[in-house]
């Protein structure tokens, strides 16, 4: 099964210049959890989690109106051509630890892939993604 038949084609942008309040609400807005991240060539740079506000900008004590995108954002962004086969999806989110992937033909962006995606597709891969991720362990 190729990353195509399973992406989300509707992909939520922010620009880098944005600010985290704007951010914020397009969360809201769309009722996500994530953003794709561009420049001003509308290029993929990053990727903006609800993980990355709450860390980087909240618990850092950072004021959401000024603080800019690019301050906060994950910028070492792991990305997939559409026609790579989920399986090799699942490979590069186990191996760096994340549950997104933006999905880029040249330069631009047609999508992103998920493990809610993958797990509706394919449930067993899935589980298997789940029962070898390693999921940091908080202590109080």
């Amino acid at each position: 099964m190729l990353v195509e038949m399973i992406m989300r084609r509707h992909v939520v942008s922010i620009d880098h210049d944005s600010t985290v309040l704007k951010a914020c609400m397009k969360f809201k807005q769309y009722k996500i959890g994530c953003l794709v991240v561009k420049n001003e060539k509308k290029n993929c740079v990053g990727i903006l989690t609800e993980r990355d506000v709450i860390e980087r900008a909240i618990c850092a004590l950072k004021y959401p109106e000024t603080t800019l995108i690019k301050e906060i954002m994950s910028s070492d962004v792991k990305t997939i051509h559409p026609l790579e086969k989920v399986d090799e999806a699942i490979r590069i989110m186990r191996e760096f630890h994340i549950k997104k992937l933006p999905v880029i033909q040249g330069k631009s962006i047609v999508g992103i892939v998920t493990i809610t995606d993958i797990s509706y597709a394919k449930p067993e891969m899935a589980k298997e993604f789940m029962d070898t991720y390693v999921m940091p362990r908080w202590v109080d």
